[in-house]
């Protein structure tokens, strides 16, 4: 399919970009077994600097990617940030669990009108996850403008980052200026060492753009799995079968696809595997998820009922040595109160093509009366759209990456500016 040959050509430009220093995980050399022992080697810490393919995040996450978490350097403001980040997504599991599906129960009601509704799950689940991180946040319900700035920009950078649009600074600089005004509104400390810009942009990138894309992604393959394994979706009521579903939606379909790391000193795991300095280490978080699984491509929760995930090629949260994601503990719980009170008030049917990237969104029938419709036409439709989002994925991808590498955003911050954030004097 020509929608697969695109998701690859994209995986090898991210390979390419920076030329003989890219190397992609697992391969030859570095099998399954011995991949999440490079990525937790101390010297596999670089995020940012000395990277081609540091110049497209930064493009792609702007504004403000010099603060946002999963890049900054290691030192002082990273431990700073991650100790705020902390903070702000602690919480009892009933606080937490009642807030997402009070959430959920909200955008419901305004969606749900008919006795079968159209959706894209990742469109329904975008306000949700704005309203739910703004309660975070600021302690009070989320206003709908402020809703709607949120997902307006958080939108924005997902249809980028899957080369499905264009990017609009406009739409993005709009919710940057509504946060610098409620910026004293927030329910936390903020990192110190952040100056108010900076602490806008971190607010920015971390809750309404990281928090909420992911969030609305992990709940569009987790609704659309159970959308088209309704034997699944009958027993999510069972918390122990609930952990099964959510380990194998992650396991299929990580929400990472490339993670990538600038090794800070030489490696060398034995004799004849050895990794310079400056080297791009890109771990393929997909390919690595299929390894070590009898038939690896399939949906299967029971696969998790004799084993546990800690023992399997399985790091939907990255992994503990090397910084992994901070929602590791709250995504699980808001995750199963949010589906829970999904399927309380409709059952989701689909026929569309599911693909880790997920760039149709994720196309669904919510239905309220009980009654099975056809979706001969939803899969008719879906192929369909899906050549030619392929197409224009390829076009705007090209453009994309052309337009950030002659800004250079990373290169140009780290030529003026040390690992934090301090002007350089040449």
């Amino acid at each position: 399919m020509l929608s697969q040959f695109v998701v690859s050509l994209r995986a090898k430009v991210f390979e390419k970009v920076n030329g003989d220093n890219a190397i992609t995980f697992p391969n030859s050399q570095v099998g399954p077994d011995r991949f999440e022992e490079l990525y937790a080697h101390p010297a596999a810490n670089g995020r940012s600097k000395g990277a081609g393919l540091s110049d497209l995040f930064w493009y792609w996450l702007s504004p403000g990617p010099e603060v946002h978490q999963e890049h900054l350097e290691a030192g002082p403001r990273y431990d700073d940030v991650a100790r705020a980040t902390r903070t702000f997504l602690a919480g009892s599991s009933d606080e937490l669990s009642a807030a997402a599906a009070r959430c959920t129960a909200k955008v419901l009601d305004e969606v749900i009108t008919k006795p079968v509704t159209h959706v894209r799950l990742r469109d329904l689940m975008m306000p949700v996850w704005a309203e739910f991180f703004y309660e975070l946040v600021f302690g009070e319900p989320c206003p709908r403008f402020a809703r709607d700035l949120i997902v307006e920009h958080a939108d924005d950078v997902v249809t980028s980052l899957k080369c499905t649009g264009l990017r609009h600074p406009s739409r993005r600089a709009r919710l940057t200026r509504y946060l610098a005004h409620r910026l004293p509104d927030v329910r936390h400390p903020l990192p110190s060492t952040l100056s108010a810009v900076e602490q806008v942009h971190y607010l920015q990138g971390t809750y309404f753009n990281t928090a909420v894309v992911q969030m609305s992604e992990a709940m569009a393959h987790l609704l659309l799995a159970l959308a088209q394994h309704p034997h699944v979706a009958q027993r999510v009521d069972d918390d122990r079968y609930f952990a099964h579903v959510l380990d194998e939606t992650f396991r299929l379909y990580p929400l990472f696809g490339i993670a990538h790391r600038i090794t800070t000193a030489d490696i060398e795991l034995d004799e004849g595997t050895k990794f310079p300095a400056g080297s791009v280490l890109c771990f393929n978080y997909p390919a690595y998820h299929a390894t070590g699984y009898a038939n690896p491509h399939e949906f299967d929760p029971s696969r998790w009922e004799h084993t546990a995930a800690r023992n399997e090629h399985h790091i939907p949260f990255g992994i503990a040595a090397n910084r992994p994601c901070p929602a590791w503990r709250l995504a699980p719980i808001i995750m199963r109160a949010a589906t829970r009170e999904t399927l309380r008030r409709v059952t989701p049917h689909s026929s569309v093509t599911h693909t880790r990237s997920l760039p149709s969104r994720g196309p669904c029938l919510l239905v309220r009366d009980g009654s099975v419709p056809s979706l001969r036409w939803m899969r008719v439709r879906d192929r369909w759209e899906d050549a030619g989002r392929s197409v224009v994925q390829l076009v705007l991808g090209t453009a994309m990456v052309l337009h950030a590498h002659r800004l250079r955003p990373a290169t140009r911050y780290f030529d003026t500016h040390d690992t934090q954030g301090c002007p350089v004097r040449h």
